[in-house]
Order: structure tokens, then sequence, then C-alpha cells
């Protein structure tokens, strides 16, 4: 079940299930992977708050020793060595 209160548009209950429900950054990152270099940065940019996609971007830059960058609608996170460089406090 997605965790709709990181979306912060003024919409239905459903619409919000709905949009978090596809994890765009998860298949953005997959698509970087199999399309870019193995030293290159993936960069991603959403119009919502990363959900909970953000433990899985953690893991997938600490297996794939990969630098990625993803923008939310707040603020860039950067994940790097199983990282996140925002709230690192709550790793």
């Amino acid at each position: 079940m997605p965790t709709t209160e990181v979306v912060l548009f003024d919409i239905e209950e459903e619409e919000k299930e709905h949009s978090l429900g596809h994890h765009s950054e998860k298949l953005a990152v997959a698509f970087g992977l199999i399309s870019m270099g193995p030293e290159d940065t993936i960069r991603v940019v959403k119009n919502l708050r990363v959900c909970d996609c953000h433990a899985a971007i953690k893991l997938i830059s600490d297996i794939t020793n990969r630098e990625i960058v993803v923008r939310d609608n707040n603020r860039f996170h950067c994940f790097k060595d199983g990282s996140c460089s925002w709230k690192s406090a709550a790793q």
C-alpha cells in the first residue's frame, strides 16, 4: 500500500494511491541501469515526493556501486554506497 501522506497535491485519496502505485522512480533507475555506462550517474526527476522507493534506491546504489540522484518536488536525494544525502540520521 503506497504511503499517501507524501503526496502534497490536493487530490482524492484514491488518486494519490494510483499516482504512487507506479513507483516511477524505480522504473527510471532500472532504465538507467540498462541503458547507461557503469560509471555514469543516474539522474531522475519526478513531480511528487520520493515514496517508499527511497529504501529501494539506497539498496540499488549499494549493490550496483552507482551514484543515483533523484529530484522530487522538494529536494535532491543523492544516493551513494547505500546512503542518501537527505536525512542521513534516518537511515
